[in-house]
C-alpha cells in the first residue's frame, strides 16, 4: 500500500535498517529520487531541496545526492511521493515488490533501491541482501583487481629484474673499459710527467747556455765598441789629414790657372791688337768655291718629279733618298695593309720595320714609321729597330693627323718624303712642301733589297 497524509504507515515502513545503506544502494536511491524530482512542486519538496529544484537530474545528484539521501531517510511524506513516481516510472518492477518477489534478471542494486523506496513487506531482507551482494561482488571485483594488479607488478618485476641484469652488464662493460681507460690515461701521464721533467732539465741546460752566450755577446759588444770608437778615432784623423791635403791642393792649383788665365789673356790681348793694326775683314768665301761646278746640294725632290721616270719606278724613291738630309716618314699601315694584308697586325709591323730597317742602313736617310695607335689593344712592347724612329698616334688623333705634324715641323728647303696612298695625306703633305709617294712604290723598293 502507499502512504498518504494523515494515513498510518503499513507493515513495511516498522522494519528498520540495522546497519548504513550500501554505497551502491544508495547511489541507485539518489537517482531514483533525481528521476523524481523534477515531476513535484516546489510547495511538495522538504524545505532544504527547493533550492535544487531548478537544477538538472545529473547535476541535482552530484550537487544534492546527501540532502536527498537525508530527506528520504526523514521525510515519509516525500519519500511517499517519490515512490508514487517510482510507480509510474516502473510499474512491473514495483508490482513485483508488491507481490513480494523480484524480478529474477533486475540488478539486485536497482531491486533494493527500488525496495528502499516503496517499503514493500521485507525490504529490509532485500536491501541487506544487495548489499551483501554489492560488498561480495565489490571484494570479488576488488579480489580479481588485486589479482590482475599482482600479475602486473610481477611482470613489471620480472621485466625491472632482466633491465637491472641488461643494465648491471652494460655497466660492468662500461666499467671495465673505464678502468682500462684510467689504466692507459695514467700511463699517458707518467710519460707526459717524464716529458715535462725532461723538458724542464733541458730548459734550465738552455737557460745556463744562453746567459752564457749572452755574457760572451756582451763581452764581444764592449771589445767591439772600443774597436769602434778607435777607428772613428783613427778615421777623423785621416779625414782631416785629407782636408789639409786638398786644400793645398787646391791653393797650388789655384796659382797655376791664375798664371795659365794671365798668359792667355796676354795672347788674346795680342791679337786683338794685330787684327785691330791689319784691319782684316771676315772670311766669307772658301777656296773650294771658286770651283766652278754643279752642287748636288741644290737639287731639290721637284727636280727630280720632273725627270721622266714613272710614277710606281722605285728609282724615284732612291733618288729623293739621295738627296741630303732626307726623311722618309712611312703611313706604316697604309703599306702593310697595301702589301700583306692576311697577316696578323703584330707581324706586319715586325716585317714593315725589319725592311724599312735595312733600307735605312743603305741609304743613310732619316726614317720615321707612324702607326695608328687606334688599332691597338693594348700597350706595344716593340724595340724600334736601328735607324727607324717608331711612332703611334694619341687616342684621339689619327695617325694621318700626325704624318701631317711631323712634315708642319721640318724647316722649310729639308726633303721630305711621304709614303702613303691615301689621296687626302698625299695632297695635304703637297702643300706643306713635302713629297708624296704611293705604298706600293715604296713595297717594290723593299721587295728589291
Amino acid at each position: 500500500m502507499v502512504e498518504t497524509a494523515g494515513e498510518e504507515p503499513d507493515d513495511g515502513d516498522a522494519e528498520v535498517l540495522d546497519r548504513p545503506l550500501p554505497d551502491g544502494v544508495r547511489r541507485k536511491v539518489v537517482q531514483i529520487v533525481s528521476d523524481g524530482f523534477g515531476g513535484l512542486t516546489v510547495a511538495e519538496l522538504p524545505a532544504q531541496l527547493r533550492q535544487y529544484a531548478r537544477f538538472a537530474p545529473n547535476r541535482r545528484a552530484k550537487f544534492a545526492g546527501t540532502a536527498m539521501a537525508a530527506a528520504m531517510e526523514t521525510d515519509p511524506l516525500f519519500r511517499q511521493r517519490i515512490a508514487e513516481k517510482l510507480r509510474d516510472a516502473q510499474p512491473e518492477l514495483s508490482g513485483a515488490l508488491d507481490s513480494g518477489s523480484a524480478p529474477p534478471a533486475a540488478d539486485p542494486l536497482d531491486v533494493a533501491a527500488a525496495a528502499y523506496v516503496l517499503r514493500p513487506p521485507g525490504w529490509v531482507k532485500l536491501v541487506t541482501a544487495a548489499g551483501e551482494e554489492a560488498l561480495r561482488a565489490d571484494a570479488e571485483r576488488a579480489d580479481e583487481e588485486s589479482r590482475a594488479e599482482l600479475e602486473r607488478l610481477r611482470e613489471e618485476l620480472a621485466e625491472a629484474r632482466g633491465q637491472t641484469r641488461t643494465e648491471t652488464e652494460r655497466l660492468r662493460t662500461e666499467l671495465e673499459a673505464a678502468k682500462k681507460e684510467a689504466e692507459s690515461l695514467h700511463r699517458k701521464l707518467r710519460g707526459a710527467l717524464s716529458d715535462v721533467k725532461r723538458g724542464e732539465a733541458a730548459l734550465r741546460k738552455l737557460r745556463g747556455e744562453m746567459e752564457s752566450v749572452r755574457g760572451d755577446g756582451q763581452a764581444q759588444v764592449s771589445a767591439a765598441e772600443s774597436e769602434s770608437r778607435r777607428l772613428k778615432s783613427r778615421l777623423g784623423e785621416a779625414e782631416a789629414a785629407l782636408e789639409a791635403a786638398r786644400r793645398a791642393a787646391r791653393e797650388g792649383r789655384s796659382v797655376e790657372d791664375m798664371r795659365v788665365r794671365l798668359l792667355l789673356d796676354t795672347v788674346l790681348d795680342a791679337a786683338q791688337g794685330l787684327r785691330r793694326e791689319l784691319a782684316l775683314p771676315p772670311v766669307s768665301v772658301r777656296p773650294a768655291e771658286t770651283v766652278d761646278a754643279v752642287e748636288p746640294g741644290r737639287m731639290t725632290p721637284k727636280d727630280i718629279a720632273a725627270r721622266a721616270l714613272s710614277e710606281n719606278d722605285p728609282a724615284i724613291l732612291d733618288q729623293l733618298l739621295a738627296l741630303p738630309q732626307a726623311h722618309l716618314v712611312v703611313d706604316g699601315y697604309n703599306v702593310t695593309k697595301t702589301g700583306y694584308p692576311q697577316m696578323p697586325l703584330e707581324k706586319q709591323r715586325l716585317r714593315l720595320l725589319g725592311q724599312l730597317s735595312q733600307l735605312a742602313a743603305q741609304t743613310g736617310a732619316e726614317v720615321t714609321c707612324v702607326f695608328d695607335g687606334a688599332e691597338l689593344a693594348a700597350p706595344v712592347l716593340l724595340a724600334p729597330p736601328r735607324g727607324v724612329r717608331v711612332l703611334f698616334s694619341k687616342p684621339g688623333i689619327t695617325a694621318d693627323e700626325l704624318i701631317r705634324q711631323l712634315v708642319r715641323a721640318e724647316p722649310p728647303g729639308r726633303p721630305v718624303i711621304v709614303v702613303s696612298t691615301d689621296r687626302e695625306v698625299a695632297d695635304g703633305v703637297a702643300s706643306a712642301g713635302a713629297r708624296p709617294v704611293a705604298s706600293v712604290v715604296l713595297l717594290k723598293r723593299l721587295s728589291r733589297g
